[in-house]
């Protein structure tokens, strides 16, 4: 993959996260392939400060210093597991040009990738073979490459030490380390510390209780731009909202969704992802992730996609 492109898609792929119907609205109006309900919410968890309870600084806490997502991305490796993808590209009025439906199977050992059934619909491809958007360069890049390999313990290191590498290493950031800086990405970095004293007062922070998967008691952590700020203030920030699903009986991150949008002169997108883990023998794996995005960057065709991803059936070879 070229440098360029990979820059431009730490940009598409800002906060790899699953949008839980019913409790995330879709910001993107046009065809959703999520249609799975995992999460209902209850009621307002009533706010205890201190000892007697939770509070804001324990989820942020736990955001910032979390390490067991990532680790869930590492660890599926391990497994033998059935995936299912889907993928959709959008032309300017929001309406299906392309599609591509893949079912396959990962084996740890031996031949890691199986290929079940594909079949893929519309203008995907350029005339030389290789996909028209970037996105779907992108898709590839993450997933299929996961898929036709197996865990190793330098799964975490980069590659080569270049800087491709380097971008990768700030798309794992943005990703699995919300809040924190990401430098080297212009106009963007000093927006993803959503958590310092001087952005918090442009946010709101609320929780809530619910069930996920109809038996998971959970908690929804929610920071959203405040409503009483100016629409010059709300254009400028670009992590329009960050939801965090944590597991109520132990503080176990099982979700995670990220709005964003900015429009400035290197780059405007609008950008939503959600991710949720499930537990397998006691082990954190993923199990859905979903993508609504659009992009323009100058000089480059402008893509609009969405794509959703199911992970089921992890076995222990």
């Amino acid at each position: 993959m070229k440098t360029s492109s990979t820059k431009y898609l730490i940009i598409l792929f800002l906060g790899l996260v699953f949008n839980f119907k019913y409790a995330f609205s879709q910001a993107i109006p046009r065809f959703n392939p999520d249609t799975l309900l995992t999460v209902k919410i209850d009621k307002d968890v009533v706010v205890k400060v201190g000892k007697s309870g939770l509070n804001v600084e324990d989820f942020i806490h736990e955001i910032v210093t979390d390490t067991s997502f990532y680790e869930a991305f590492r660890n599926m490796k391990k497994y033998s597991f059935t995936a299912e993808n889907s993928i959709y590209t959008y032309n300017k009025k929001n309406k299906v040009v392309g599609s591509i439906y893949r079912k396959l199977q990962h084996s740890p050992t031996g031949n890691h990738l199986k290929i079940i059934s594909e079949k893929s619909e519309g203008d995907l491809y350029k005339r030389n073979g290789d996909y028209d958007l970037t996105t779907l360069k992108l898709f590839d890049y993450i997933f299929m490459r996961a898929y036709k390999s197996g865990y190793t313990a330098e799964d975490d290191k980069s590659d080569d030490g270049s800087k491709s590498e380097s971008y990768k290493d700030k798309l794992k950031t943005l990703i699995f380390s919300p809040g924190r800086p990401v430098k080297g990405v212009p106009f963007i970095s000093s927006k993803t510390e959503i958590f310092t004293a001087n952005m918090r007062q442009d946010y709101d922070y609320r929780f809530f209780k619910g069930m996920y998967l109809d038996s998971i008691p959970v908690y929804r952590f929610k920071v959203t731009v405040k409503n009483d700020l100016s629409k010059g203030e709300k254009d400028g920030i670009m992590i329009k909202e960050l939801t965090t699903i944590f597991d109520q009986r132990n503080f176990q991150i099982l979700g995670r969704y990220i709005d964003m949008k900015l429009n400035n002169l290197a780059f405007d997108f609008d950008v939503q992802m959600n991710i949720e883990m499930g537990y397998f023998d006691g082990e954190i794996l993923p199990t859905k992730v979903s993508y609504q995005g659009n992009w323009d960057v100058p000089f480059k065709k402008e893509e609009r996609a969405s794509f959703l991803v199911l992970q089921k059936g992890y076995s222990m070879p």
